[in-house]
């Protein structure tokens, strides 16, 4: 569905300092029919400039691609046909009923009004907005503005959506509720969707396979659990009295492949291959010394902790670097 080879981006910087920004760095894409890709990135990593391309909202500054079997320099058109967009701020006016939306929309796809009431019938029970057809746009909650602007961007039947930071602003109830609902448009209609985040866990949640982006380059892609499984081992953190912490580390740090070893008091933390097969081991060994567990959790590698090996800061440094900036 989208083959895209060397996509640059770059804009002119405004005012007197001039200049360029290089937004996007010779990206490379594959997405096949059917997949559910999360585009994973902090904001300002070029996600939302590089999703403006594949829609056609932007024309690259250099590279090429094919969307949907067009072309995306020379057919344009035939991508807009082809996709459906759903921009982070949405594209619904406050001032029209949902239903009179639905209908322009379809309208503007040059479908009839039959079939374009049809369709939005259709979409409405799918995406839960069933009895708002006549509510005003504006007096809808911040899901039910999600969810419609999805039915708007789906309105034509196409076979590829673009969901751009499709959850940002929603409580976690909402999010939850709308990942269910992108789940089984995929699952019901072989819809190919191509999302964007910088939420960890709606692209784990949600992606047959992630794209990593930042500073406008890819920096890895798989599958959540294959990029996890980049990461070295699991994370485990003992808690043993403050007297004891010097000791109870010296042992962890003999386990096998134990690495990133740290104490703090009563706190210590290090990395080992397997959590599971390291702890009982040192169970014993502490045992042995006399040093009792007080606490002890282990944490499996999370898609940050990928991030941090890709590019040496958590996402969540990226982003507040990037509010920073």
């Amino acid at each position: 569905m989208i083959t895209a080879r060397g996509l640059e981006r770059r804009f002119r910087r405004k005012g007197r300092t001039g200049g360029e920004v290089h937004a996007v760095k010779g990206v490379d894409l594959d997405v096949e029919a059917g997949e559910l890709v999360g585009f994973l990135g902090p904001n300002g990593a070029g996600k939302t400039t590089t999703l403006r391309m594949l829609t056609t909202l932007l024309k690259p500054t250099a590279g090429t691609a094919t969307v949907g079997g067009h072309d995306l320099l020379t057919d344009p058109l035939g991508v807009r046909k082809r996709i459906g967009y759903v921009a982070q701020g949405g594209g619904s006016s406050p001032e029209t009923k949902v239903a009179d939306e639905l209908e322009l929309q379809g309208r503007l796809y040059r479908m009839t009004r039959a079939d374009a009431l049809a369709r939005a019938a259709e979409l409405a029970e799918q995406l839960d907005l069933t009895g708002l057809d006549q509510r005003l746009t504006k007096t809808l909650s911040g899901g039910q503005r999600r969810r419609l602007d999805i039915a708007l961007g789906l309105i034509h039947s196409p076979g590829l959506v673009f969901l751009d930071e499709p959850s940002t602003g929603l409580d976690p109830q909402s999010r939850a509720n709308l990942w269910e609902h992108i789940r089984r448009l995929r699952a019901e209609q072989g819809v190919t969707v191509f999302l964007t985040t910088h939420y960890l866990d709606e692209a784990d949640a949600l992606s047959d396979r992630l794209i990593v982006i930042d500073d406008g380059r890819i920096v890895a892609e798989g599958t959540p659990d294959a990029l996890k499984a980049r990461v070295n081992g699991d994370r485990v953190e003992v808690g043993v009295d403050p007297e004891q912490g010097a000791d109870a580390a010296e042992i962890a740090g003999r386990l096998a492949g134990a690495q990133e070893l740290s104490v703090d008091g009563g706190e210590v933390r290090f990395r080992v291959p397997r959590g599971d097969v390291a702890l009982p081991e040192l169970l014993r060994a502490l045992d042995a010394k006399s040093i009792p567990m007080l606490s002890v959790q282990v944490h499996r590698p999370t898609l940050d902790d990928v991030f941090l090996t890709l590019t040496g800061r958590s996402l969540r440094e990226a982003e507040e670097g990037t509010r920073a900036a």
